[in-house]
Formats: C-alpha cells, structure tokens, sequence
C-alpha cells in the first residue's frame, strides 16, 4: 500500500518494518523519491517519474536508486536530484539502465567472434579465414584467460586500466591451471609474459572486430601500456651443437627409436622448415627436379621453399607408405605421424641441449646462412619469411641461386649431424661477385623487361 509522504531520515527509515507485504514511503521534498520495504524487510531507495521531459502525457517510469545501508538516504536524495534533472531535459535514465543491462558481455562477445571474427585482420591475407589450429588455439587463450577475468563484464566498461590489470593477472598466473577432465586427459594453462602477450593480441583483435561491427566505439587495448612485442629469441646451435645432436639422432637410431620421428627432426634442422611443415609434408608438395618444397597452404599462404641436396637425399631415403599422401604417416588413420615428441625430448637430453625447441632448429639455419655469408634474401626465402620489403625481393629472385643457398647451407649442417668438425667441410666457392656484376651490368645495358625488374630488385635493396 502507498503511505502518506513524510520527510525520509535514517530515523524513519529504521522505523520502518516488514509488513508481510511489499510497501513504499513517499518523500515529502523531493515528488517520486521514496523507500520500497519489501516483505522480508530490505529497504530501497526507489525515484517515479514521468520520461520524455514530463507531461501527463508522458510515459511513466520507476528507476531503482539503491539499497539503503551502502547508501545513506543523503546520498539516496543526491542520487534522485541527479537523475530527476536528466529526465527534465528529456533523457530516460531508467531505459538507459535496462538498455546497459542487456548490453553484450565479454564472454557473449568471444562467442559472437568465433562465429564472425576469425579473420586475418592485417597484411597481404587480410580477410582470410584463420587456419583451423590457429582458430583454435585464439579461441582457447580467450577462454582460459579472458574469460575467468573479464568474462562477466559489459564491453563497453572495459577500460584500458582494466586491460593492464588483465595483462599482469595473466602475467602473474593468475588463471594458470592443470585440470584432469578424463581419461588421460589434463587442461593445463600456463601463464607468464609469454602467455600475456599473446592473449592481449588476441583480445585486442577481439575488440578490433568488436568496433568495426559497431558494438564498441574504441579498443581499449591501443592504449594499454603492456609489452606488446615478443623476445626475440636469439638463442640457435653452434655447428658443435649440432653435432652433438647428429650424435644423439644417431643413439636413438641405434636404440630402434621410430625411423620417422628421427628423419622429422633431420629435415627440421636441414631445411629451416616450421614444425608441422614438415611433419604434415605431402609427397605432392616435394619437387625433386628443382630441389624445393613447394607448400600449397603454409603459415604464410602458398610457399615455394628452397632446400639443399642433403635435405632432399633424406627425402629420397623414404618409402611411400600405400596410398598415404603424407611422408610421414599416421600409424592408423589418414592424417600424418605425431609422435615426435617424445623422442624429442630424448635427443635433446642425450645432446645436453637443454631449453632447445624444434624452432631453435629453424634459428639455427638462419643464422648459419647469414654467418656464411649468404644474402639476406635468399635466407629468407629459405626460411619463408614475409615482409613488404622483402617480398618485393623474393618475388625477382630466382629460384636457383636461392637453392644453390640452401644446399650451401644445408652442407654445413649437415656435415656437423655426420661428425664432421667444420675444417673437414668443404671450402666454399670461389668469390662470384664480378662475375654477377659484370652480367647486372649487362642486362642493365641491353633495357627492357628483365632490366626493368633488376632496378626493382636493386631499388629493394637500396637503404
């Protein structure tokens, strides 16, 4: 029932009790703010009023001031006169309440971004879908880590502070874990600085098609002062490391470790090539006539990459199993053969390399081509490395000379995974830069097409 109006004072208001029923105490001084006593005795400061700058034709509405206790009824008749005048020059603070009540939530919107945002944002495959694992692994650091932090909050209160705290909870491994959820099944989520770069990248994408889709007006995360850059690892084998790798390749070969994980490692560290390129090679992407790998749908798109003759006689050395498409099969099923992992582990302890991961062997061949003296654009395009500036390059340089630098390269290396100490390989080529001069010189005299892309290769490489 609605009661008499009276001025509202703490003492009214602890004077007030349950009725069995719900029933409101209307302000004397200020018209529609009152006190709401339900039926097991809360007390709240509630405000009626009239929207659309009042008229008794305007549509009513009741707001919710807040629960007496945390607010004092000073505070509450503060709270009235604001929100009071905001509907008098035709503002609707109790629309705009339930329009942010029911505004998308952080959570909401990471399941909107698996179903419409897992595009390349940037660069040369811009607009690409992700590639299925990469989609995976996005999603499954914005649920371990996003989720439990800021899942629950509405994006448009996500603040750049709220981002940096974000960073270092992650940072700090706060949302670190190890769950058993089956039958030789664990999560396990890791956090560190490594973790917390990542995911920020992640949710700034997330915020990036969060505002290009209109749901949020800016990207917190562009203001964030995070470190926002890996480290660079700078950390590759000495040929005596390698050595002492071939050493260990060689044990377990002895001990009967599977031949395929063995020849897996061996291309890594010949070839340059990431990971799964190599555990996942098809026999279709390798072109023996030109001594290349030839990858129809590597990280970087379609990739043409070079390798040296020692790298290609431990290809020639395998035996196409069936009908199988992979170099390296599955035991069972049709996909390809994953279990290097623990042989990898093996090697590595054997060569006491310690901290080395199969990327240290993709380090390793950059910085031997670059050591011995190769061109930065040949390394590169036996690394697949992508840049503008140097895909201006890459896409004038002829493939031959490219793989007259892997296999010059992969000789060193190979050399060192046999035992041999770096005086028994072979001396290398004479000095061929008049020779390439004097044929610049020449095709720069003669015009034309070819002259006309050497000027761009040249221009490329100017500083």
């Amino acid at each position: 029932m609605v009661q008499g109006t009276i001025l509202l004072t703490k003492r009214v208001i602890d004077a007030a009790v349950s009725k069995g029923k719900r029933y409101d105490i209307w302000d004397s001084e200020i018209p529609g703010f009152g006190l709401r006593v339900g039926v097991s005795g809360t007390k709240t400061f509630v405000l009626r009023y009239r929207a659309e700058g009042g008229g008794r034709g305007a549509p009513k509405r009741h707001v919710t001031v807040g629960r007496f206790g945390p607010l004092t009824v000073e505070m509450a008749r503060r709270q009235a006169k604001q929100l009071l005048a905001k509907a008098t020059v035709g503002e609707d603070p109790a629309k705009a309440r339930n329009d942010k009540r029911g505004e998308m939530r952080i959570s909401e919107l990471i399941d909107l971004y698996e179903k419409q945002g897992c595009y390349i944002q940037r660069g040369k495959r811009q607009g690409v879908p992700m590639k299925p694992r990469t989609k995976q692994y996005t999603l499954a650091r914005l649920r371990h880590h996003v989720v439990p932090l800021l899942g629950n909050r509405r994006v448009t209160e996500v603040n750049t502070g709220d981002i940096e705290r974000f960073f270092r909870d992650v940072e700090t491994g706060k949302t670190a874990r190890d769950d058993k959820i089956g039958p030789r099944k664990r999560i396990v989520v890791r956090g560190g600085e490594g973790a917390a770069r990542k995911v920020f990248r992640d949710l700034s994408a997330v915020f990036s098609f969060a505002r290009r889709s209109e749901i949020v007006t800016r990207n917190p995360c562009e203001t964030a002062a995070v470190k926002k850059t890996d480290n660079h690892k700078e950390r590759f084998l000495t040929l005596e490391e390698v050595k002492r790798f071939g050493e260990g390749l060689r044990e377990l070969e002895k001990d009967g470790t599977n031949r395929k994980a063995l020849d897996i490692m061996r291309l890594w560290m010949l070839t340059g090539c990431r990971r799964e390129e190599i555990a996942s090679l098809k026999w279709q992407e390798v072109d023996f006539e030109h001594g290349c790998l030839r990858f129809g749908d590597s990280k970087t798109g379609k990739a043409v990459r070079p390798i040296g003759a020692a790298a290609i006689a431990v290809i020639k050395t395998i035996e196409q199993t069936g009908d199988s498409e992979f170099v390296f099969p599955a035991g069972e099923g049709d996909s390809y053969f994953r279990g290097y992992k623990t042989p990898w582990k093996k090697v590595v302890e054997k060569a006491r390399l310690p901290g080395v991961t199969p990327h240290t062997l993709r380090h390793t061949m950059g910085s031997t081509a670059i050591s011995s003296g190769e061109a930065m654009a040949f390394t590169g395009a036996i690394l697949g490395h992508t840049n503008p500036r140097s895909t201006a390059i890459y896409a004038h340089v002829q493939h031959s000379p490219a793989r007259r630098a892997a296999d010059r390269v992969a000789e060193r290396i190979a050399a060192a995974l046999a035992g041999m100490s770096d005086l028994e390989v072979d001396a290398p080529a004479p000095d061929e830069d008049e020779e390439l001069l004097r044929r610049v010189a020449e095709t720069l005299m003669k015009g034309g097409a070819e002259a006309d892309r050497l000027r761009v290769v040249i221009n490329a490489l100017a500083p």
